[in-house]
């Protein structure tokens, strides 16, 4: 049952944080192309790979893991909001935009799981 509250506390501010985020860069941004979400999964990959980085060097309670990664990050990104928008610029005949959200979102959160390991083990090397 502990859990599960420390999964919804996070789950909310994640989802709150991914809302008020996403729409900002999405203002702030204007176009056709979903900036706001792209930048949300970049943000919530690099995040969830420097703390798994952290996680595999330090002792963390196992409520805090929970929290963050599996509550917060989980509802912070956003892959049925950018799987939907993807389909709906494919469908809107916006071919090149619809591919290259696919391509960026994919290889890019993973390239920035990859650099938030390698941020973690820096700074764990210090």
């Amino acid at each position: 049952m502990k859990n599960i509250l420390v999964i919804a506390l996070g789950g909310s501010l994640g989802a709150l944080s991914r809302y008020y985020l996403s729409k900002m860069i999405t203002d702030y941004s204007g176009g056709t192309f979903p900036w706001g979400t792209l930048m949300v999964n970049l943000i919530g990959a690099l995040l969830i790979g420097f703390l798994y980085g952290l996680f595999d060097r330090i002792i963390i309670p196992i409520e805090f893991r929970v929290f963050i990664t599996i509550g917060f990050i989980g509802a912070f990104t956003t892959f049925s909001t950018f799987a939907l928008e993807s389909v709906n610029l494919l469908r809107d005949g916006e071919i090149k935009l619809g591919l290259s959200n696919i391509i960026i979102n994919n290889g890019a959160s993973i390239i920035c799981v990859l650099l938030g390991f390698y941020i973690a083990g820096l700074i764990m090397r210090k």
